[in-house]
């Protein structure tokens, strides 16, 4: 069974009008976008995102003329949203990252526990595989991703050990590079009872490479404020400190814009007016899931 993440917290985050209007900007398997559904009024509206096909599948059970599931990346969101003849919304939910369906998807090669083939897209109708990717990407180039992307500090010894392999046989299945990371990683005084499987942080850096996420997350989030009615609600979900920088950088600098202020450089009223007027307010702190959501749903 499908556990949505902070569900309660989320719903308390988005404050939900009965007669608003919202996005779901990743449906993944909809409990986040049912539970919204159950609080609004009869004649509202829910746009949900999602590039996974599976998602867009799983949405056709949902039968309720207020909703709306677009196969897209959340990236587009203010195109498709005024395309739908909606100006603005009361809330925006972003739930970042992988979800536990596709890692439990062997076929979708995004878990290193199970065997399949190296793919790790997200829309697997668009784009390269992690097997081609990693057929033609430099050394170089891998390091940079797995050290950028997984925070990895084994980056350069990992991404030699692929380079390698590859030239005696190419590296099509999952546990066939699970394998490489982990011979690299004990090599390297990598602990075998860690709680973390030794190939975590590559795996994920190659996924968050392949499926751009970083970049469209930058990209997405100014677009969300530009969407929001006043007093609107944006509420983010994210995994790793990658994403939850970015979330938190991009928030502290709309809740406080004074730190933009350029040095030296002469602004028109209407400028200075800008820079000292918050488009965001943050309420409260960053929400973590209880002890008791932990032990029920570890991921």
């Amino acid at each position: 069974m499908h556990l949505p993440v902070l569900l309660n917290e989320v719903l308390n985050a988005l404050a939900i009008k009965e007669n608003g209007v919202y996005v779901d900007g990743t449906f993944g398997y909809g409990g986040h976008s049912r539970s919204i559904l159950a609080h609004l009024g009869r004649s509202r509206r829910l746009v949900a995102f999602d590039k996974d096909l599976g998602a867009i599948h799983a949405a056709q059970s949902i039968n309720d003329g207020r909703f709306q599931v677009v196969h897209s990346s959340f990236v587009k969101i203010q195109e498709v949203v005024h395309e739908l003849g909606i100006k603005r919304v009361d809330g925006i939910l972003l739930d970042l990252g992988v979800s536990s369906l596709q890692i439990d998807e062997g076929v979708r090669g995004f878990s290193f526990r199970s065997n399949g083939p190296l793919d790790m897209r997200m829309n697997t109708s668009v784009g390269q595989t992690a097997e081609q990717w990693l057929q033609s990407v430099t050394e170089t180039q891998l390091e940079e991703v797995i050290r950028n992307y997984g925070e990895e500090r084994h980056a350069r010894k990992i991404a030699r050990a692929v380079v390698m392999a590859r030239t005696k046989c190419p590296i099509s299945t999952t546990l066939q590079l699970a394998e490489i990371i982990t011979a690299v990683m004990r090599a390297s005084g990598y602990r075998h009872g860690s709680k973390q499987h030794p190939a975590t942080r590559t795996f994920q850096a190659i996924r968050i490479h392949l499926n751009q996420e970083l970049e469209e997350l930058s990209l997405v989030l100014p677009q969300c404020v530009e969407l929001l009615n006043p007093k609107g609600r944006l509420v983010v979900i994210s995994f790793h400190s990658l994403e939850d920088r970015i979330v938190k950088r991009f928030m502290r600098t709309k809740a406080n814009p004074e730190g933009k202020l350029p040095r030296k450089v002469p602004l028109t009223a209407k400028e200075v007016q800008g820079l000292f007027h918050p488009e965001m307010l943050l309420i409260g702190d960053a929400i973590k899931p209880t002890n008791t959501e932990i032990a029920i749903n570890p991921r």
